[in-house]
């Protein structure tokens, strides 16, 4: 079974998100903010990272700098969500390692 983190601070569209994902056959793993985020990615290795950009603690650009420099994280996906419309934004993203 492919293990999905999804993390997002908004509890009603992790909620959703994750009812769908867990339909579709995947284990997730929730997280509402970045410092939870760091811990399980590092502790369960997900296949995927579906990773908002604004939440609490650590956003998402520094989630995905620690991850990517991480020996154990650094290959795990990672797909930005988020309703940042800036295009700095996205390269930023991209550029720390984001997936395309």
């Amino acid at each position: 079974m492919q293990k999905i983190l999804f993390v997002e601070d908004e509890s009603a569209l992790q909620r959703a998100v994750s009812n769908v994902l867990v339909d579709q056959g995947y284990k997730i793993f929730s997280a509402m903010d970045g410092e939870t985020a760091i811990a399980l990615a590092v502790k369960e290795l997900p296949d995927l990272i579906l990773l908002d950009l604004i939440i609490p603690k650590k956003d998402g650009f520094a989630v995905l700098t620690e991850l990517k420099q991480n020996k154990a994280t650094m290959n795990i996906p990672v797909i930005i969500l988020t309703n940042l419309e800036s295009n700095a934004d996205v390269e930023q993203a991209l550029a720390l390692g984001a997936t395309t």
